[in-house]
């Protein structure tokens, strides 16, 4: 399967993890306040591209540090604001960010690998279509979010160990987010170029 064949227009949705996909990971901690938001290379202009294709781009991310009692609920939804302002201003779209406040060992619906998040936003965006959406992130568990809900996958890393092994979730891997929005741009201009006989 290559991005060509995926067909994708405006009635496609975009789910994307945040933490290494949107923005710099904190190794070992979290994103407490928004100047600790760092965007990764690239980003604005590639949501800024994503925009163009997908006709909702929505973040889901798991952020337990809340339920460790690290930041607020209010602290994360102030990050989403500012993150989805500045990509506003840089000419990109995101139409909402969801969290996932839950510890792990809560096992919450809520939280990624589990469903919850992708529900939500379909309730909130009911003409979402799971089978013409695409999960974008850095993890396993994004992976199978994406595809517990019949999802395509792509995940972003340049994990060697990972891609090498390959992984039955997995159905395209990118390095980064900007990446994958040059390739994917590439792949849909090029099928409307007319064939010269």
């Amino acid at each position: 399967m290559t991005l060509k064949d995926l067909k994708i227009d405006s009635t496609w949705t975009l789910f994307l993890d945040r933490d290494g996909v949107i923005n710099k990971r904190i190794v070992g901690d979290y994103i407490r306040s928004w100047e600790q938001f760092i965007f990764l290379p690239g980003l604005p202009e590639a949501i800024s591209a994503l925009s163009k294709l997908f006709g909702k781009i929505i973040v889901v991310s798991n952020q337990q540090g809340i339920g460790k009692g690290l930041m607020t609920d209010e602290d994360v939804e102030l990050i989403h604001q500012r993150m989805i302002e500045e990509i506003g201003s840089s000419g990109g779209r995101i139409n909402k960010a969801y969290h996932s406040p839950f510890l792990e060992q809560e096992k919450s619906i809520h939280r990624k690998p589990n469903v919850g998040m992708g529900l939500t936003a379909r309730k909130d965006f009911p003409d979402i279509r799971y089978k013409k959406s695409i999960m974008a992130g850095d993890s396993l568990s994004d992976m199978i979010f994406g595809r517990k809900l019949g999802m395509k996958t792509v995940f972003l890393s340049d994990d060697k160990h990972i891609i090498h092994k390959g992984h039955p979730f997995i159905d395209f891997v990118f390095k980064d987010l900007y990446t994958f929005s040059t390739e994917l741009t590439k792949s849909i201009n090029t099928k409307n170029v007319p064939h010269v006989h």
